[in-house]
């Protein structure tokens, strides 16, 4: 324990915690949001721990009008809304079973116990509502010294969570300096094992946030090094997704997740179980047309924004620079600029029209509409409605005068 801390003077509206700290005295404020006020950084979701149990904190909060929703009931957890503001509010807990990837949990009383069960001792923290500071496990010293180390022994925290692994580089990237735990880095590479027991899901989840964290690069090194990497991705090229950080592109998951791993890209999206729409993106990285280039006509330009999506074609921008150069260029730079200058190009032609021409909806009319689309698009997307029917008036015509 602490003394006054002067942390709470830094929540920038304490209204809706105070109502709460009126109604549940012994709650305290836990994890991230006690981190952040530790480091003066902007605090949005301030999440508490209570030595009550989950039904009885609802009895409470409704008792008293509060809006509550039973979001984790299982767990222990429920949200308190308040002045249209979300509290998270999570019994104190033990574990009583656990096999890496779920655990069987209990309610206790016991702070120190449940801050036992927290993953990284900078997470183990917690302050209540006379600004004290409850520190059972080193985690203050941790932050100041820039350290992320597991609460209690390592390999036993990964044994009862594998993901705590891959938790373990992404809060180091973010809140670490310098070489990464030892102890951590040796109890991962020794049950990497246990990685592969994990849903593809939560896999990506944390994969993804690494990718757009600070210091991905020497994190990913580390995550190669000690073996976990290639139990994510087997196929990675670091110093792909290095270049493509040289040329400064956007902070992208999916983007940084292609160019690392670029060389096999076709089964990504099936093995991280990715949405649909994102490997959808994949996919058009992965096929690379139209071919992107900063000498494009304005025509090719054109034809590059009907056949492709302007985020997309700027993802791929990036890639393509990536791969070529490495490095800034302002002929790379120009070429986007000119792609979000163009308007989105559209087929000036429809179903209606075909059928205006009078032909029936069928295969004579798609052919109909291909033929409009193919000469549109050789002339650089430029003809109107009546150029277009024109066109193919004309083209009719002579096709009838050959026959």
């Amino acid at each position: 324990m602490k003394e006054a801390s002067g942390l709470l003077a830094r929540v920038k509206d304490r209204r809706g915690l105070d109502e709460l700290w009126c109604l549940l005295p012994e709650a305290r404020l836990v994890g991230g949001s006690v981190r952040d006020l530790l480091r003066g950084m902007p605090v949005h979701d301030l999440d508490m721990a209570a030595p009550d149990s989950p039904e009885d904190v609802l009895r409470i909060l409704k008792s008293a009008g509060v809006k509550v929703v039973p979001t984790g009931l299982a767990h222990g957890t429920v949200t308190a809304v308040i002045r249209g503001e979300p509290y998270e509010i999570t019994t104190l807990r033990r574990d009583e079973e656990t096999d890496g990837r779920h655990a069987v949990v209990s309610w206790t009383e016991d702070w120190a116990e449940d801050a036992a069960r927290r993953d990284f001792t900078i997470n183990a923290m917690s302050l209540d509502r006379h600004d004290v500071l409850h520190d059972y496990f080193g985690g203050l010293k941790d932050l100041a010294d820039y350290r992320v180390r597991f609460v209690g022994e390592a390999g036993r925290r990964i044994e009862e969570d594998a993901l705590r692994a891959l938790r373990f580089f992404r809060f180091d990237a973010r809140y670490g300096h310098g070489e990464p735990d030892a102890e951590a880095c040796q109890a991962i590479s020794e049950r990497l094992d246990l990685i592969d027991a994990l849903s593809a899901e939560r896999i990506a989840s944390e994969l993804l946030r690494i990718l757009t964290g600070p210091r991905v690069v020497e994190t990913l090194s580390v995550m190669k090094d000690v073996g976990l990497l290639a139990h994510l991705v087997p196929a990675s090229d670091i110093q792909a997704l290095h270049r493509l950080l040289v040329c400064q592109a956007p902070e992208d998951a999916l983007l940084r997740l292609f160019a690392l791993c670029y060389a096999d890209w076709s089964d990504l999206g099936e093995r991280l179980r990715l949405s649909n729409a994102d490997r959808d993106r994949l996919r058009q990285y992965g096929e690379n047309t139209p071919v992107l280039d900063p000498a494009m006509l304005e025509d090719d330009l054109r034809r590059a924004r009907f056949r492709q999506s302007l985020p997309v074609l700027l993802d791929r921008s990036w890639l393509t620079q990536a791969s070529v150069l490495g490095v800034p260029d302002k002929g790379w730079d120009r070429l986007r600029t000119r792609l979000q200058q163009i308007s989105q190009p559209v087929f000036p032609l429809t179903g209606q029209d075909a059928k205006d021409a009078g032909l029936l909806p069928g295969p004579i009319m798609g052919a109909w509409l291909k033929a409009g689309q193919s000469w549109w698009l050789e002339q650089g997307c430029r003809p109107d409605r009546k150029a277009c029917l024109m066109h193919l008036a004309g083209a009719s015509e002579l096709r009838e005068k050959s026959d």
